[in-house]
């Protein structure tokens, strides 16, 4: 499948869409936009819609099934190291595990803390028979209301319900069951209930993805691939010491995820609050990957593991055709499935990020790209944006007034 995508970069935009069509990944060869009337339902005040671009990281293999993944993003090289990093690691094994939605009923004004939870703990079947009374949909899909469990926070009692909500968000399901369950909940207890409100702490939905790759895979020469793959590995310890470092571990792990919720329609700000929620679970803010070598040191070993609530049914993106296209060229996965992909990613991100960091440093990357953005800011039109590029690499200051001098020089207007 890789030799498909020989050159990828190297393709004009036309020609990489119909490189995807033909490989069976996509059935139109047209990225469809969001109508006008479309948005206009979706939000309030609709004057226009804001565009990302959005490209195709190729070389993705999860769980032995390769993938060209859609990715809506304005930063440039994190497409670019999702491919390379994809080519490098090979298959990536990614589980998810449970996809349950989390709800709080959060209570307060009570004479006696304990003896409410034990009048909730009593009354769980009761109560989760009642939440099925709004939720007969969801439950003939299979899915509905898991679970109740009771906690104490302090001065409130919290009454925790998991909802399986099959390939959708579930997020008003999840309201509506809550607000369904209020006067019960006020009853047995004999308090007033706070809020009743969904969490995007996705405890219930976590996914775990891994790689082994060898050590040959990283460089030819072995004593550089054993050097790399120590100092991956150090970089990956220091995340979990220092919550300076790892804030900006974990957001090179979002730029790979984000981009992708973006283009299938997810909702990533619910998934960031939830995976930094998920970082700081210990007590103290740390890195959501790591990377070791074996004990024999012939392969290094990476694990990412956070909690992916994701639909791929229902809500905006259902409606939003490409968000649909993205889907399609995805296969159409489930939840569980688009999570698994994702978290490769997120993974696979990590990994060609770290690296840069610890061999070259992450500018050598970045300054042709960068050199592109200040080539169009100056003016310079397509048919030369690669010569002005070239030139500004060359430069001795990389910045706006050079690049307007190179514009006008190149096209002739000095």
């Amino acid at each position: 499948m890789t030799e498909i995508f020989s050159g990828f970069y190297k393709r004009t935009p036309e020609e990489r869409l119909a490189i995807v069509q033909e490989a069976g990944f996509v059935g139109q060869s047209e990225v469809p936009s969001l109508p006008k009337d479309i948005a206009n339902q979706m939000i309030e005040n609709f004057v226009g819609s804001y565009q990302l671009p959005m490209g195709l990281a190729v070389n993705v293999q999860v769980n032995g099934q390769a993938y060209a993944v859609p990715m809506a993003i304005e930063e440039p090289s994190v497409i670019a190291a999702v491919a390379n990093g994809g080519k490098i690691l090979g298959n990536i094994d990614s589980k998810a595990y449970n996809r349950e939605l989390i709800g709080q009923i959060i209570i307060q004004d009570l004479a006696n803390l304990q003896e409410a939870k034990q009048m909730l703990e009593a009354q769980t079947d009761k109560l989760l028979h009642k939440a099925a009374e709004v939720s007969q949909s969801m439950i003939q899909r299979g899915g509905g209301p898991r679970k109740i469990w009771v906690e104490v926070v302090e001065d409130f009692l919290t009454l925790y319900l998991s909802l399986d909500s099959c390939d959708s968000m579930g997020a008003n399901l999840m309201n509506t069951i809550l607000e369904h369950l209020v006067p019960s909940v006020e009853t047995l207890t004999q308090g007033k209930v706070l809020m009743g409100i969904l969490s995007n702490y996705s405890t219930e939905a976590n996914v775990t993805a891994k790689v082994k790759v060898p050590l040959t895979r990283l460089s030819a020469e072995a004593d550089e691939a054993l050097q790399m793959a120590e100092r991956i590995a150090a970089a990956s310890s220091y995340a979990q010491l220092d919550p300076y470092r790892a804030a900006t571990h974990n957001k090179g792990i979002m730029n790979g995820i984000d981009a992708v919720l973006i283009a299938t329609g997810n909702d990533w700000r619910a998934v960031e609050a939830g995976v930094h929620a998920y970082a700081v679970q210990a007590g103290q803010y740390r890195g959501l990957s790591r990377w070791w070598l074996n004990d024999d040191q012939t392969a290094l070993h990476g694990e990412l593991s956070l909690p992916l609530y994701l639909a791929t049914v229902g809500g905006s993106l259902s409606n939003h055709p490409t968000a649909q296209w993205a889907l399609d060229l995805l296969g159409r996965p489930s939840g569980d499935g688009l999570s698994e992909i994702i978290a490769a990613v997120g993974l696979i991100q990590n990994f060609s990020a770290v690296r840069a960091l610890v061999t070259t440093g992450i500018q050598k990357g970045h300054m042709r790209m960068q050199a592109r953005s200040l080539a169009m800011q100056a003016g310079a039109r397509t048919d030369n944006v690669s010569e002005v590029v070239e030139a500004l690499m060359q430069a001795p200051l990389m910045n706006l007034s050079a690049a307007n001098d190179i514009v006008r020089k190149v096209q002739g207007e000095d």
